[in-house]
């Protein structure tokens, strides 16, 4: 019987139901984004954005539910009784690090058990705004996009930020303040950076870019927190941290380090801004080398220990999940079985060729985007 279930999470077919589910429920979702901007949003920003939360939950949390319910990953969050009265509480600026191709799934994952999914954004490139569906859906989220080009961008992070400060909900903004992902050719390209500038190495992470951090600092302090978030992986896991074995049904295990940081205790000028920055990541590399070290964050680092607090799936994902699935996947089967059935091969190899080519390949791309 376990070995018929692996075959099924590992099926072509079942895949390419979740594209068709999330690929589709991705363009409703932005055709009902899009009538709200439009004539709901000038009238009434408030229940825009009310509303709006509910709409990146339900297209979020297909993803969520990948990693909870059909792959069974489990994941350990480390963090105070006190910082975690906060979480879901209040608007957040997320500093995580971005050492894996999933780390990004996992940071949704914990959202969706604080209760902030759908009001979770970031900071992203302003391309991504115009990828159907998941880039139209960060759009009408008020994602905040730039142009990589830092005059340009400080304008766009000051007027972004202070209208994600007027939601009526907690917002958690994620600042991937490496830039990129971790990779080993880019840490080497980071080494020899530190090391012409006479700054410290860092192991496990990149060099930071503080920019970003001390632009949006004066608009969040005294309206928002920062959470450092760590996550770690075990190196020698016998299931590698990657979209592809999610989506097979094969489960990871992941440790989070959350720690919650008031913006009244940053530093209030920029350069001793960005040097906090910088001195957040040596720790968090140090953090990181314990982890690998002696398989948590607290031996090898000076950072207080902290108990697990095993993270549940919810069953708001599972339900979703399956609505979704059943009002688009059954008409779409159903209208391709019926051509059959009548003889239309053409419009027969047509659907079924478009829907596998299309959706299942726009699925990953957009995964691997992420």
């Amino acid at each position: 019987m376990a070995g018929l279930w692996a075959m099924i999470k590992q099926s072509t077919l079942v895949h390419l139901c979740f594209a068709i589910s999330y690929f589709t429920s991705g363009l409703v979702i932005n055709t009902v984004q899009c009538i709200l901007y439009f004539g709901l949003k000038p009238f009434n920003k408030r229940l825009y954005r009310k509303i709006g939360y509910y709409l990146c939950y339900s297209f979020y949390s297909q993803l969520v539910f990948l990693a909870d319910w059909w792959s069974g990953s489990t994941l350990y969050v480390y963090i105070s009784d006190e910082d975690l009265k906060y979480c879901g509480k209040e608007h957040v600026l997320l500093l995580m690090n971005h050492t894996y191709e999933i780390d990004w799934l996992v940071g949704w994952v914990f959202c969706e058990k604080v209760g902030v999914l759908g009001n979770c954004k970031a900071y992203a490139k302003k391309v991504i705004q115009y990828i159907p569906t998941i880039g139209w859906a960060w759009k009408f989220a008020e994602f905040v996009f730039l142009e990589r080009s830092f005059d340009k961008d400080k304008e766009i992070i000051g007027r972004q930020i202070k209208e994600i400060m007027d939601y009526p909900d907690p917002v958690w903004l994620l600042l991937n303040a490496e830039g990129t992902r971790f990779t080993e050719k880019k840490h080497e390209a980071s080494v020899k950076f530190a090391r012409d500038r006479g700054m410290v190495e860092l192991k496990h992470h990149l060099i930071p870019r503080t920019k970003g951090f001390t632009a949006s600092l004066p608009n969040l302090r005294g309206r928002s927190s920062v959470l450092d978030i760590q996550l770690g992986i075990a190196k020698d896991s016998p299931v590698k941290p990657t979209i592809f074995n999610i989506l097979n049904g094969k489960p990871i295990t992941a440790h989070m380090h959350v720690r919650r940081i008031p913006t009244e205790s940053l530093p209030e000028a920029e350069e001793a801004a960005a040097e906090w920055v910088q001195e957040l990541f040596r720790q968090k590399d140090r953090m990181q080398e314990s982890f690998h070290t002696h398989g948590d964050f607290f031996t090898g680092s000076d950072v207080p220990r902290k108990h697990a607090i095993k993270m549940q799936p919810r069953l708001h994902t599972l339900v979703n999940m399956v609505a979704w699935n059943v009002v688009t996947v059954i008409p779409m089967m159903y209208a391709l079985a019926q051509s059959l059935l009548d003889g239309q091969y053409m419009y027969f190899s047509i659907g079924s060729s478009t829907l596998l080519a299309c959706n299942f390949s726009t699925l990953f791309y957009q995964l691997i985007l992420l």
